[in-house]
């Protein structure tokens, strides 16, 4: 790597500070992927159209395969990684698990990301979740069981703890 298409970035993600040099035009997939571990974050079409890279850049839901990692300078990213705490899953999560909304898993993180960024917004409802799906594509489940995923979130809406939703802040 060159001096000159070297660039270097600072940014935190899932609560740790991390700075790397890498090449300017690192995608922030693989920089996620390669640079940190963080293997979660699904690569799929690379085009923006599949939906498995999607994380969370300073509370939206972003696709990691079309964001160069150089433009994350500053930013606060979330990852699938980022979800459970102390080995307890997300609402979200759990109701993924509860309901088979998942199957080869390989779009699972992309769609929890979203969702999860969705379910931050004032007054999520099932509408906007739905409409937040189909910008996913997932050739296993048929999509049903992530619709009653969906469906005991919002039904649990009161009882969950919103913290685990609402990020770190």
């Amino acid at each position: 790597m060159s001096s000159e298409t070297a660039v270097s970035v600072r940014c935190t993600v899932n609560g740790e500070v991390v700075q790397r040099i890498v090449e300017a035009r690192m995608l922030l997939s693989d920089f996620l992927r390669h640079e940190l571990g963080l293997t979660g974050t699904h690569v799929g079409c690379e085009h923006g159209v599949c939906g498995a890279c999607t994380v969370i850049v300073d509370g939206s839901s972003i696709r990691a395969c079309l964001m160069f990692a150089a433009q994350v300078d500053d930013a606060e990213i979330e990852t699938i990684e980022s979800l459970a705490k102390d080995g307890a899953l997300s609402p979200l999560q759990q109701a993924f698990h509860d309901q088979h909304g998942l199957q080869c898993g390989f779009c699972t993180p992309g769609i929890l990301m979203s969702m999860t960024a969705c379910l931050r917004e004032p007054a999520p409802d099932r509408e906007k979740l739905l409409e937040t799906l189909g910008g996913h594509i997932c050739r296993c489940t048929g999509y049903v069981g992530i619709k009653r995923a969906v469906d005991q979130v919002l039904d649990g809406a009161d009882s969950v703890d919103r913290s685990t939703v609402e990020g770190a802040s």
